[in-house]
């Protein structure tokens, strides 16, 4: 048997046992063009991050499956012996699909294995939408002010489409820049972007595919995308990772209508959830979301596995830089 179909074979057990895109086989790809060193378990894929003038990493396993001792085990064993300070945990496991008992005793593992809470990546709440719903019921859901600018969006002429181009994807890039400078908040960089769109998008197994993972949606007036948005296809789940938009327009209310059409395309595609990646209470962006009637979900959260007497000196340092760019950040516009 050929080398390429191992690959494959393997590839496919991998992916069939990922819960989420972070997980998929392909994610794994673009991470390692990116720079990172992947590590792939039986039960799934870590990235590893280098320390600067150091010998040290720490891990990032991210979107991993339900924690069990074996596992915590065998990712202690790893960082033991390639010195890793410590991996960092978000585990994707949703309360309400469990008892809340069996919650708190995931919980309790990760403690009695030494695991501590930690800095998070992902926020420890999401918002998900009910793709099973139809449509006149999910949009009697909605606020009123969200159906009244999703139908103000089409009266003046919006049109969301999914557009997979390269022009299409150069205008994603643009609109993603200029979001960038006119909010000032830290994003990933350009070339981050390419390779992602690159490895989850255009390779050409996902092309031929029916269902590539990353799919890009263009809201388009006067012949103009003024909003673009990549969502991923995993599973029977729609995620919703990155948008960007253009300051033109505001008033014709494109994103409003976007979230109805990736609505309608996962209805469409037979997806079962919209998982709007990510929660912030008080911020424009969840209230926004909050207009969709979602459900707020809870997951296991942040933790870290620390391996090494130095993890709480990182720990510092890490609260020290993130102090220091968050100063920057009132005087220095971050760039894209």
């Amino acid at each position: 048997m050929s080398t390429k179909i191992v690959s494959e074979k393997q590839k496919e057990a991998f992916n069939k046992a990922a819960t989420h895109p972070l997980q998929s086989w392909e994610w794994g790809e673009f991470r390692k063009e990116a720079g990172n060193e992947i590590v792939r378990f039986p039960f799934g894929q870590m990235t590893l991050h280098p320390i600067p003038l150091t010998k040290f990493k720490v891990g990032a396993f991210i979107k991993g499956p339900e924690p069990t001792k074996k596992m915590l085990d065998e990712l202690k064993d790893y960082a033991k012996r390639n010195n890793l300070i410590f991996i960092k945990m978000e585990p994707n496991v949703v309360k309400f699909k469990i008892q809340d008992s069996r919650f708190k005793k995931l919980k309790e593992l990760l403690r009695e294995n030494g695991a501590i809470p930690g800095k998070t990546l992902f926020t420890p709440t999401s918002f998900w939408i009910d793709l099973t719903k139809s449509e006149d019921e999910l949009m009697k859901g909605f606020s009123s002010k969200t159906r009244y600018n999703i139908r103000l969006s089409e009266k003046r002429g919006v049109r969301v489409v999914e557009d997979n181009t390269d022009a299409a994807f150069e205008k994603y890039i643009q609109l993603t820049k200029e979001t960038v400078e006119r909010q000032g908040f830290y994003a990933h960089t350009e070339k981050y972007h390419r390779l992602m769109w690159k490895h989850l998008n255009k390779t050409p197994k996902l092309q031929n595919s029916k269902t590539p993972i990353a799919r890009l949606l263009t809201a388009v007036y006067k012949s103009e995308i003024i909003t673009t948005w990549i969502v991923f296809v995993w599973k029977d789940f729609l995620y919703y990772p990155y948008g960007a938009s253009s300051n033109n327009y505001k008033n014709v209310m494109a994103n409003n209508l976007m979230m109805w059409e990736a609505i309608k395309l996962g209805k469409r595609m037979g997806l079962k959830t919209f998982d709007l990646w990510g929660r912030e209470p008080g911020k424009g962006f969840t209230r926004f979301k909050e207009g969709y009637n979602p459900q707020v979900v809870e997951f296991l959260g942040t933790w870290d596995l620390p391996t090494n007497a130095l993890y709480w000196p990182y720990r510092l340092t890490e609260f020290l830089r993130w102090a220091a760019l968050r100063t920057k950040s009132r005087f220095v516009k971050p760039k894209f």
